[in-house]
C-alpha cells in the first residue's frame, strides 16, 4: 500500500505545489523527497519479508537457492513487463508536446501500479503460511539478539558480498542508458534493447540455476564466475570505441549472465548464514538491505555529482577530445569491475557449509 500510494504520488505531480497553489523548487524537492522516502519504507518492508520467506519455507540448501533463482527470474519478468507496458502506451498514445510525454509516463506508472496491486492480492489470498518438513530446534517464537549475528565472521563476509553485488547491479543500471547514448552514440532504441537483452539472459540463467545441486563450494564457484564475467565486461566498457558500439549487444548478454549468477548466489549466501536460525532471518535480510541502500545511494550521489562538475568544467574550459573518458564509463565499467573483484575476493575467503544439499525430489512444504 505504501509503495502504491507513494509511487502514484511521485508520478502524479508535485502534491505540495497543488496544495499551496504555487510552484517552487523547494516545494518540489520536499514533495518528491517525502513520497520517495515513503516508497523506500514500503519497498524495504516488502523486500525483507519476501526474502525472509525463502528461509522459512525450507531448510534444504538446494531448495533455498531454487527459490532465490525463481525470485530473481520473476524479477526479470517484471522488468520486461514494464517494457511491454511502455511499448503499449507509446504505440497507443502519440506524444506531440512535453505535456503529452508526461501523460505517457504517468500512464505507464499507473498501469504498473495496478498490475502490481493485482499480484499482491493474488499473493495474499493464494499463499498459505508454510510449515517446515524439518523440525527446527528451540522455541520457534523466541527472538534472536542482534549481537548474535555481529559475533559471526560469516555475517560480515556475506554482508560485503551482498552489498558489493547490489552496487554492481544498481550502479550499472543507473549509468547504462547514458553510456549507450552519450558515449557510444547508439540509436534511442538501444536504451530499451540493451537492458532487455540483460533481463532476458538473466531470466534464462536464473531458471537454469534451479537445476543445480547446491553446496557451499558451488555457491562460491558460481559467484566467482559471475564476478569474473563482470570484470571482463567492465574492461570492455572502458575501452569500447564508438565505432564498435554494436559489440555492446554482446556485452549486454554477458552482463545478464553475470548478474544472474551473482544475485542468485549472493542472496543464497544469506540463507546459508541463517541456517536454522529462522527467527533472525528478517534481521539478516533487513540489515543487509539497509547497508545496500545506504552505500548505493552514496555511490550514485558521488558519481553523479562528479559527472555534473566534470561536464560543466569541460563545456566551459576544455573541448571534448577523443581521449576523454567520461564518468559514465567509469560508473558502468570501472566501479562494477572493482566491486566484482572485491566480491570474489571476499567470497573465496568464506567458510560456507550448506547442509541438506540434495535434489528437489520432494515438495518444499508439508
Amino acid at each position: 500500500m505504501l509503495v502504491a500510494v507513494s509511487f502514484s504520488s511521485v508520478f502524479g505531480g508535485c502534491i505540495p505545489c497543488i496544495f499551496y497553489s504555487r510552484s517552487s523548487s523547494t516545494l518540489r524537492t520536499v514533495g518528491y523527497s517525502f513520497f520517495a522516502a515513503i516508497f523506500n519504507v514500503g519497498w524495504a518492508a516488502t523486500q525483507v519479508s519476501h526474502m525472509s520467506m525463502i528461509n522459512c519455507i525450507t531448510l534444504n540448501s538446494t531448495s533455498r537457492v531454487a527459490l532465490a533463482s525463481c525470485r530473481n527470474a520473476f524479477n526479470m519478468v517484471a522488468n520486461l513487463s514494464l517494457y511491454a507496458v511502455a511499448l503499449l502506451v507509446f504505440s497507443i498514445s502519440k506524444a506531440k508536446s512535453h505535456v503529452d510525454i508526461e501523460h505517457q509516463y504517468r500512464m505507464i506508472a499507473y498501469i504498473s501500479i495496478f498490475i502490481g496491486c493485482c499480484f499482491v492480492v493474488v499473493f495474499l489470498v493464494g499463499t498459505k503460511e508454510p510449515s517446515l518438513k524439518v523440525a527446527v530446534h528451540g522455541n520457534r517464537h523466541a527472538r534472536i539478539s542482534w549481537s548474535y549475528w555481529f559475533k559471526k565472521v560469516l555475517y560480515y563476509q556475506v554482508a560485503l558480498a551482498y552489498v558489493l553485488t547490489r552496487l554492481i547491479i544498481n550502479v550499472s543500471q543507473a549509468f547504462l542508458a547514458y553510456y549507450v547514448i552519450n558515449d557510444l552514440h547508439m540509436a534511442q532504441s538501444a536504451t530499451a534493447l540493451v537492458p532487455a537483452i540483460i533481463y532476458v539472459f538473466s531470466f534464462i540463467i536464473s531458471l537454469t540455476l534451479q537445476e543445480v545441486v547446491w553446496t557451499g563450494q558451488r555457491l562460491k564457484l558460481y559467484y566467482s564466475a559471475g564476478g569474473i564475467l563482470w570484470m571482463f565486461c567492465g574492461a570492455v566498457i572502458l575501452i569500447l570505441p564508438t565505432s564498435m558500439s554494436a559489440f555492446m549487444y554482446v556485452v549486454s548478454f554477458v552482463i545478464g549472465v553475470a548478474n544472474a549468477l551473482m544475485v542468485v548466489t549472493g542472496v543464497s549466501m544469506q540463507t546459508v548464514l541463517v541456517g536454522r536460525d529462522l527467527n533472525g532471518c528478517a534481521f539478516v535480510c533487513g540489515s543487509l538491505s539497509f547497508l545496500d541502500k545506504i552505500l548505493c545511494g552514496l555511490a550514485l550521489y558521488f558519481l553523479e555529482s562528479f559527472q555534473s562538475n566534470t561536464a560543466l568544467h569541460i563545456s566551459k574550459y576544455n573541448p571534448l577530445d577523443a581521449t576523454y573518458i567520461s564518468v559514465t564509463r567509469y560508473g558502468l565499467g570501472l566501479v562494477p569491475a572493482v566491486c566484482a573483484f572485491l566480491g570474489v575476493a571476499v567470497t573465496m575467503s568464506m567458510d560456507l557449509h550448506a547442509p541438506y544439499a540434495k535434489y528437489l525430489t520432494e515438495s518444499l512444504l508439508e
